[in-house]
């Protein structure tokens, strides 16, 4: 006689269930180091004087979404697209610019 084993019920433990993964904290870096299509927000502009009244004209003040359109092939200047345009930047202006991503 052949016996017929029923699959028994898994018993579930308490510890079993996984627990979501907290959500990485946002880090604050240069704007230079987003990659295409990495999106962020404007943190800090610390250039002073007239490059800074440069970069603050074009748009770019605290608090403004930006998303990295890619790099030039040899990596200046970079595109981004902000407030509904297009905005080419080179490194050294950049590296004045945090962001939290």
């Amino acid at each position: 006689m052949t016996e017929i084993n029923e699959p028994k019920e898994a018993s579930l433990e308490k510890n079993s269930v996984a627990e979501p993964s907290p959500k990485a904290k946002p880090k604050v870096i240069s704007l230079r180091k987003l990659k295409r299509g990495q999106s962020a927000i404007i943190n800090s502009i610390s250039a002073e004087g007239e490059m800074g009244r440069r970069i603050r004209d074009m748009g770019l003040i605290p608090g403004v979404h930006v998303k990295c359109m890619g790099h030039a092939p040899l990596k200046d200047p970079m595109a981004m697209r902000l407030m509904g345009f297009t905005l080419t930047l080179r490194n050294n202006e950049a590296d004045y610019i945090t962001v939290t991503a």
